[in-house]
């Protein structure tokens, strides 16, 4: 990206677990958080300022350069992490809805929005 490019776009993402079943089970959840955050840091244009969750659901921080599509990475995270999951860490242990939430927000609410996800 351009360096000639100024951006402040930082993002909050949830999404849920098929059905809302509780699968992001205590076994599962730090190997989950593990692999997410490790793909969204080797992303060049995101930067990753909190992941958290509760056994239905997990919700991201994020602020993201404009070349990122949205919508395409958040589906390769979704798919990547079932797939590692399910693979390596417990067979069929992990399926996710279909869609996603994701609104963005100013820089000076960032911490609210961190505490937020924290404390899930």
């Amino acid at each position: 990206m351009s360096d000639a490019v100024y951006s402040e776009i930082n993002t909050h993402i949830t999404w849920h677990t098929k059905a809302s079943l509780p699968m992001i089970s205590e076994r599962i959840e730090s190997r989950l958080y593990h692999y997410l955050t490790h793909k969204i840091l080797e992303t060049p244009g995101a930067r990753l300022h909190a992941i958290g969750g509760i056994n239905t659901h997990i919700h991201i921080a994020t602020s993201l350069t404009p070349d990122i599509l949205c919508s395409d990475w958040i589906g390769k995270l979704k798919g990547g992490s079932a797939y590692y999951i399910n693979h390596e860490v417990q067979p069929k242990g992990l399926q996710w809805q279909r869609g996603y939430g994701i609104v963005s927000f100013g820089t000076k609410d960032l911490p609210w929005v961190v505490e937020y996800i924290k404390n899930q």
